[in-house]
C-alpha cells in the first residue's frame, strides 16, 4: 500500500507539473460520483458493524474499511471540486490520499513487526503472571523463570516452577497441567508451557552442544 501511495504521488505531481487536465465527460462524472458515494457508504456500514466485535482480526477489518471511507471521501470531495472550479484540485486530492496511505500503513506495519518478532511482554504483565503462578498452588517452593512473549497480538507463556523433590509424578504433572490451563484462560494468552522440576541448579535453557 505504500508503495501504491508513492506511485500515485508521483504521478499526481506529474500532473500538476505538466498541467495534464482530466477529460470531461458528464456522464462519466455522474457514473464516478454514483459508484463512490455508494462503495463509501457500504465501507462505512460495514466499519460500524466490524467495530461491535472484541476479536482482533475482524477489528483490523474494520480499521481496513475506516481507511477506505477516509480515501474514498477525500477523493470524491476533490474530484467533485476539481468538476466544478479547479482542474489541480483531483491531482492534489490524490497527493494527500497518497501521503495518508503511506502514513496510515507505514504505522501499521510496525506496529505488527514488533508483534511478529517475539518481543518479551512488559514487567507488569510478567509481574501479573508471577503472581498467578506462586498462589496457583501451596506445594510449589519456588519460581525459576516466567517469560512471554509476543506471538501475533498474543503471547506465548514459558513458566518453570519447582516441586518438592519427594512428591509423586502424578500430583507433579496435576498441578503443572492445572497451571497450564489457568494461564492459558488468560485473554492475551495464546499457548502456555509449564516446566516442573524439583531443584534450581539447572540451567532453564537447554541449548544443542556445539558440533
Amino acid at each position: 500500500m505504500a508503495t501504491l501511495g508513492l506511485h500515485i504521488l508521483f504521478e499526481s505531481g506529474r500532473q500538476l507539473l505538466a498541467k495534464t487536465q482530466p477529460e470531461r465527460d458528464p456522464m462519466k462524472e455522474r457514473w464516478m460520483i454514483g459508484i463512490m458515494i455508494s462503495v463509501t457508504v457500504v465501507k462505512f456500514v460495514r466499519m460500524l458493524y466490524c467495530r461491535r466485535f472484541e476479536n482482533e482480526i475482524v477489528r483490523a477489518y474494520a480499521q481496513d474499511h475506516f481507511f477506505d471511507v477516509i480515501t474514498n471521501a477525500i477523493g470524491l470531495v476533490t474530484a467533485v471540486l476539481a468538476i466544478k472550479f479547479y482542474w489541480w484540485l483531483d491531482p492534489t486530492g490524490a497527493i494527500i490520499i497518497a501521503l495518508y496511505t503511506i502514513s496510515n500503513w507505514s504505522r501499521t506495519v510496525m506496529e505488527n513487526v514488533w508483534s511478529l518478532i517475539g518481543r518479551t511482554a512488559p514487567q507488569e504483565y510478567l509481574a501479573k503472571l508471577t503472581y498467578l503462578i506462586w498462589n496457583h498452588d501451596k506445594e510449589i517452593k519456588h519460581i525459576d523463570t516466567v517469560r512471554a512473549y509476543t506471538f501475533g497480538c498474543n503471547y506465548f507463556v514459558e513458566a518453570d516452577i519447582v516441586l518438592p523433590e519427594e512428591m509423586p509424578l502424578g500430583q507433579a504433572n496435576n498441578i503443572g497441567e492445572s497451571l497450564q490451563e489457568k494461564i492459558e484462560q488468560l485473554p492475551q494468552v495464546e499457548r502456555a508451557f509449564v516446566h516442573v522440576d524439583f531443584e534450581t541448579t539447572h540451567k532453564p535453557e537447554h541449548k544443542p552442544k556445539a558440533s
